[in-house]
């Protein structure tokens, strides 16, 4: 493992959807979520982080260091017992601070995600609580979003039983045509020192995860979906030469052409305000 991180970073991502629904809310049948005073467009943090999880899974494989602790039909007293078992400790006996510790360390140390956003490891077999280094805010679309109801049909049938009745199935899909989604995120180098050992190395997957986090996550329901920015702010030091939204502020997102609705990535227009950068911040685009 390489050292851990010795700066702290802001970013921010761009992305879009296309004929899609980027992350459907249960609550309201699965449509689109979206801001119902404003009409914006949101993703959540979870929806975002469950991603880059994914890539992360599908590029290392179980590597060692690098498990997913959160992942599909994972039983999470499980993943403790095996800090449980690789300390020697029983499940069932009573463990001291000392003990906790040392199982949240092998934790931090085996599972990448644990290491880079924390989790809450306090559900029966106690393995402690870990507040990650990198932190990512909900995303909002640049414009309101107008999400709609495309019926569809299925020329099969489910049952026996059904085909008495009917030749085919209707259901219905709910997309967004375009919406261009923005999201900030940060990373503190204090934390990762302190508690996880969030590295250089660990930092680096981290950018590859999030320009790819989409590349292997198609599906009919989500549509068209990529990363088309990255951009990075890097302090000189561990705790950083600026506020975070000043920096967030330094990038400005606009449309074209307002008398038609966007429909592209290419009718956004995209401006990093470079004269305005603090002293000790470097500004880093990976897309």
């Amino acid at each position: 493992m390489s050292d851990v991180i010795k700066n702290r970073f802001e970013f921010v991502i761009l992305f879009d959807v296309e004929n899609g629904n980027p992350n459907g809310d249960p609550d309201a049948g699965n449509m689109p979520r979206i801001d119902a005073e404003t009409g914006y467009g949101i993703v959540t943090d979870v929806s975002i982080k469950r991603k880059i999880r994914n890539y992360v899974e599908v590029l290392k494989e179980e590597t060692q260091g690098f498990k997913i602790y959160v992942k599909e039909g994972a039983v999470l007293n499980s993943q403790h017992e095996t800090a449980y078992i690789a300390k020697g400790i029983k499940t069932d006996e009573k463990v001291s601070k000392e003990q906790i510790t040392e199982l949240r360390d092998f934790m931090c140390a085996n599972f990448y995600d644990i290491r880079t956003f924390g989790a809450v490891m306090t559900t029966g077999v106690n393995c402690g609580q870990v507040r990650g280094p990198v932190q990512i805010n909900f995303a909002r679309s640049i414009d309101p979003i107008v999400a709609q109801e495309i019926t569809i049909t299925r020329m099969a049938v489910t049952t026996v039983k059904d085909a008495e009745k009917k030749t085919n199935e209707m259901g219905r899909k709910h997309i967004v045509p375009y919406a261009l989604y923005k999201t900030e995120g940060y990373i503190s180098a204090n934390i990762a020192k302190k508690t996880t050992g969030f590295s250089e190395e660990d930092l680096e997957l981290l950018w590859e995860a999030i320009i790819n986090m989409y590349e292997h996550d198609h599906s009919a329901a989500r549509g068209k979906m990529a990363v088309r920015k990255l951009i990075i702010f890097k302090h000189d030091n561990e705790l950083g030469n600026t506020q975070s939204h000043k920096l967030f502020e330094l990038i400005n997102v606009t449309r074209k052409d307002n008398d038609k609705p966007a429909r592209k990535y290419t009718d956004y227009h995209i401006e990093i305000d470079t004269t305005k950068v603090p002293d000790g911040v470097t500004i880093i685009e990976k897309l």
